[in-house]
């Protein structure tokens, strides 16, 4: 066993386990009693420790590298990690289950402790192997530093997975019979609470049942600091991607386990408690599905912007429902200090997602139209408001004054005498601190609402049978939380269109493990192009971000990437191009600008702005012409035209042409270069100096690849992998060093696709079906996947991959006929290989040290689309943008705390004002607004010509104290609002280089755009299948937003 850990070969432990079954004392086979089948091929491991000491690492020797020092104290946290995870095993099992377990026990059934505790022995069987393999592996560390293939040999098999799955998928149910124990048997909970007290830890059960459930994201930790630290020529490289890649897929598949478990623990738990019968139906539907639930605050104002009302409510998203009900959260402390106890609910109401719509700020004819929600507790007249109304109330009384102060200006103009303090100079200040106190009451109120979700939901019909709509406010906890509601039920009703249901195809078995909108929606159809250029073909599209800031906070959740969409198209029976581009600031694309091209457009290429790391670049770049976004668009006549976007403007900045003249195909870019490939089997390289963002016209040089077209580049770093018939080269930017391999063993099958994602490149060819996974540092082929195997709506017939795709964890896999597939990889720095059921393996002549390297035939779970295009897919292009950061900054406001009083007692130091108070200590709330000092620009009215208009005799000095609270010039500072809504602070700058807290949360919205011509529905009747099949046809999948930080 321990020479087949030490050969860290991927089938070592299993193919060794049943030879070692009867040479090996310790290994026996499990008494199955009591759990049936399940339990077979499992066994019992009992580590002997004379026999089986724990790792332990030997002395740090001398001459280590700093890296090799850093993966030692890595392989140290890996053992003290297992160590401690063993420990809690063994305590469960030990201290809890076995004493349950005794035959003179009487405080729990027997077959309600093997439930509680189901599964945990075969994990601990697992960790036990692992760790008994970890110790061989620590004591030869030194002389072999791997670590990764253990971890393959260990994690990647069906046992690991079944007995996990089983754990996790029990774990709702043996926390619900611990509380039903707690609650009947008073013995039992005493029993826990002696355990509890005992250990040293005072840890609970539930604290220890809960580390299964944790255990293998800490171990993908580990291993990505362990890859960071390993060079790319160490030969646990591999090794260490092979075992993340594992580790991710393993985490992911229990993720969903325990995501399955819990959405069916919270549907239960409702379903109990609903009365009505239809709902009930609904709840045990198998079409239903739970896509968010959340407790939320539900708040009702009264007609001055008071509180009336505030409750916590728990609010359901169905797949066609939504459901707000109340919580109980009653129970016994004791028990709920052992074990989590489960809320009750009552459904309050629930409505139609579809008549269900969210409301945003100013939507005031939506507001006309509803009804006013009425409160039983509520002495008022129980008007609801779409905000705060203390703040427009606010707002107008500043508009008012405004008004006012203007009309002064003008009589003070009329004026004869002339006055230091009183003149136009001063009332146009006036007017200026107005004009800001405005803006920033406008910023307060968008603020207050960045948390507030307002739904308008379909009530009881009025007396005379009218449909009256009632308008209902939550606070959610964050910002980013009103974003994710917002976007689910814009998506939960996009998901019920004709198109979308259902829009994905895939085994009937994968289907109950998909997670909500795990299957992209279908957002819309386009077409491109007038019908007197039809005859053009697709060639190519990209997406140039550009953030709006007018958008609103609804509009941005529920938009499409924001920036601008290009698609280019040439050939056909034209002689020229042409290039459209669509905003995509709203929920469909629409055409803003088309750019004519003197030649067939063949590719496209975004170069994104570069981001100053210092201080001086960041000046330069600020003095420098406003260029926007560069876009470089290749043509078949050789030449290559950068184009400069800002909005709707584009303006040809730079051509270059090759020394070949020969068609661009393909366009990369990477820091310092750009690279072109040209029909004639060269990729033309052009510098970039340092600091300028065009490149230089005169640095053309030409790297020769073969005589066949260059069909494919992918940039990796600063080196650019270029396909040529069957090859790839890999060109080194700086030196333009080439290193060749062989990627099709047949020279007709030329390299068409290459994408890539952690430490592997996906590649398409011209001919077959099969796509090919190579390593990008040791260039070894790793798997192969026939496409056509899984698709059953694909034709007989001659079948290509015409487009590749990677985004957010999706492999895409456009088709010659149209259809679309999508492959689940993994996203993290491991190897992106597409899991399944293997139905051939055979190795390869090349060995990477101890870990072999395969070709792997795989039958894949993916999704194959129902809607297609009716010809090949002509390219498949990601559109991904982030939120505005002013959307995502939360205020001290956004808890509520203009309803709350100030934490400091009332008392505001003044250095915090950027207004001076007329009185040393602000007034409370109940008391008069407090006065402010209304100047804009001006520090001080001395340096103006006249007499000082004043009562009181003049001073010697009439300048404005140093301290003095006036505004300095405006130097265009951002303004926020402080812990009291009443005070103006003026807010402190970012600085270069430092992250914000909108920085740290960076919300993501993404579409996938695919082109092709017409457009068809799969399995549908003939009349319905295919749309017009010779018009060129853009289909927008939106995909859900995520959170990253």
């Amino acid at each position: 066993m321990m020479k087949a850990a030490r050969n860290g070969t991927k089938d070592s432990l299993e193919k060794t386990k049943l030879a070692m079954i009867r040479k090996v004392s310790f290994l026996q086979r499990k008494d199955s009693a009591g759990e049936g089948k399940d339990d077979a091929g499992y066994m019992d491991v009992s580590v002997y420790e004379l026999r089986h000491p724990p790792p332990q690492l030997c002395p740090m020797p001398e001459g280590l590298s700093s890296q090799q020092v850093v993966r030692r104290l890595i392989l140290s946290s890996i053992v003290q990690s297992e160590s401690s995870y063993l420990d809690s095993l063994k305590r469960i099992l030990q201290e809890y289950q076995k004493p349950l377990l005794e035959p003179q026990s009487c405080i729990l059934n027997p077959k309600k402790v093997r439930q509680i505790f189901y599964r945990l022995q075969e994990i601990h069987q697992c960790h036990s192997m692992f760790q008994i393999a970890l110790a061989s592996r620590v004591a030869e560390w030194d002389h072999s530093e791997r670590i990764g293939d253990l971890f393959v040999a260990s994690f990647s098999k069906s046992m690991v997975l079944n007995v996990y799955s089983d754990y996790i998928n029990n774990f709702t149910n043996a926390m619900a019979l611990i509380k039903k124990a707690c609650m009947s048997k008073p013995v039992f909970l005493d029993f826990l609470k002696k355990k509890q007290a005992s250990s040293p830890d005072r840890i609970t059960l539930y604290g220890l049942m809960v580390k299964p459930i944790q255990r293998f994201p800490q171990f993908i930790l580990l291993l990505q600091d362990m890859l960071k630290n390993t060079p790319k020529s160490h030969t646990d490289r591999l090794p260490l991607q092979l075992a993340l890649t594992e580790l991710e897929t393993l985490a992911e598949k229990l993720n969903e386990q325990k995501r399955l478990a819990d959405q069916e623990a919270e549907i239960q738990q409702l379903a109990h408690s609903v009365g009505d019968r239809s709902l009930h139906k609904l709840l045990n539907s198998e079409q239903r599905q739970l896509i968010q639930c959340e407790l939320l605050t539900e708040i009702v104002y009264g007609d001055k912007g008071q509180v009336l009302k505030s409750k916590e409510r728990k609010v359901f998203l169905l797949n066609d429902t939504l459901i707000c009900a109340n919580v109980n959260l009653k129970g016994s402390p004791d028990i709920s200090s052992l074990v989590l106890v489960g809320p009750k609910y009552m459904v309050k109401w629930c409505a139609p997602l579809l008549q269900t719509q969210v409301v945003e700020v100013g939507q005031d004819s939506l507001q006309s139209r509803t009804a006013r929600r009425q409160s039983s507790t509520s002495s008022t007249t129980g008007k609801v408001f779409l905000g705060p109304p203390r703040l427009y109330q606010e707002l107008e009384e500043l508009q008012h004054d405004l008004a006012v102060v203007e009309e002064v200006s003008l009589l003070v103009g009329t004026l004869n005498g002339t006055y230091q303090n009183l003149n136009t100079t001063v009332s146009q200040d006036w007017c200026l601190a107005l004009q800001r106190l405005i803006r920033l009451k406008e910023e307060e109120i968008q603020n207050a609402n960045k948390c507030r979700l307002r739904l308008s939901v379909p009530g009881k019909p009025d007396k005379s049978g009218r449909p009256v709509s009632i308008m209902v406010v939550f606070n959610t906890p964050s910002p980013i939380c009103k974003i994710s509601w917002v976007n689910r039920l814009h998506l939960a009703k996009i998901a019920q269109r004709q198109e979308n249901t259902p829009g994905w195809e895939c085994a009937a078995e994968d289907w109950k493990t998909k997670a909500p909108f795990s299957c992209p929606l279908l957002t819309c159809k386009l077409p491109v192009f007038s019908s007197k250029t039809q005859t053009l073909k697709l060639e190519a599209a990209l997406h140039s971000p550009s953030q709006s800031n007018l958008l609103g906070f609804c509009t941005a959740s529920t938009s499409l990437p924001q920036g601008y969409l290009w698609v280019a198209a040439g050939g056909g029976t034209s002689n020229h191009g042409q290039v459209d581009i669509f905003s995509l600031n709203r929920a469909t694309p629409r055409l803003v600008k088309t750019v004519p091209m003197r030649a067939p457009v063949l590719c496209l290429e975004y170069v994104k702005e570069l981001c100053p790391s210092t201080e001086k670049e960041a000046k330069k770049a600020h003095t420098a012409a406003k260029i926007g976004n560069i876009i470089c668009v290749g043509l078949q006549d050789s030449s290559i035209h950068v184009f400069s976007s800002v909005d709707t403007a584009v303006q040809c900045l730079l051509t270059l042409v090759n020394l070949d003249s020969c068609p661009v195909l393909c366009l990369k870019h990477s820091l310092s270069f750009l690279f072109a490939g040209l029909a004639s089997g060269k990729v033309a390289v052009y510098h970039r100096r340092t600091g300028e963002r065009l490149w230089d016209v005169d640095s053309c040089k030409l790297v020769s690849l073969g005589s066949e077209p260059v069909g494919s580049l992918l940039t990796l770093e600063d080196a650019v992998w270029a396909s040529c018939a069957n090859q790839v080269t890999v060109i080194q930017g700086s030196s333009l060093h080439t290193q060749s391999f062989e990627a099709h063993s047949d020279p007709g099958c030329s390299v068409s696709h290459m994408v890539r994602s952690g430490g592997g490149v996906w590649m398409a060819f011209t001919d077959g079906s099969s796509i090919h996974l190579f390593h990008t540092e040791t260039l070894e082929p790793l798997q192969e996947v026939n496409v056509s195997t899984h698709a059953a709506h694909l034709t007989p017939g001659q079948v290509y991959v015409s487009s590749l795709l990677i985004c957010q964890g999706l492999l895409w896999v456009g088709t010659s006929q149209g259809i679309i597939l999508t492959f689940p990889v993994p996203t993290l720095e491991g190897i992106p290989k597409i899991t399944g059921s293997k139905h051939c393996i055979f190795h390869s002549n090349k060995v990477l040290e101890s870990v072999t390297c395969t070709w792997t035939y795989i039958q894949c779970k993916g999704m194959s689309s129902l809607n297609a295009h009716c010809g090949p897919v002509d390219f498949l292009v990601s559109t991904s943008s982030t939120l505005a950061s002013d959307l995502l900054r939360r205020d001290s406001i956004l808890n509520g705390s203009e309803e709350s009083k100030a934490d400091d007692g009332g008392v505001h130091r003044l250095e915090q004002s950027s207004y001076h108070q007329d009185t040393e200590v602000p007034p409370s709330r109940e008391e008069k607004p407090k006065r402010l000092l209304l100047q804009y620009r001006l520090h001080s009215t001395c340096q103006l010509p006249g007499k000082l208009l004043s009562a009181q005799p003049e001073q010697g000095n009439p300048r404005a104290p140093t301290d003095s609270l006036e505004h300095s010039p405006e130097d265009g500072s951002i303004y926020e609002v402080s812990e009291d809504p009443d005070v103006w602070v003026r807010g402190r700058p970012v600085e270069l280089g430092k992250e914000g807290e909108a920085r740290r949360s960076k919300v993501t919205s993404t579409a996938i755009v695919s082109g092709g011509r017409g457009h068809r529905r799969i399995g549908q009747t003939t009349a319905d299948t295919c749309s017009d099949s010779t018009e060129n046809t853009l289909l927008v999948w939106q995909l859900p937003l995520t959170l990253s930080q």
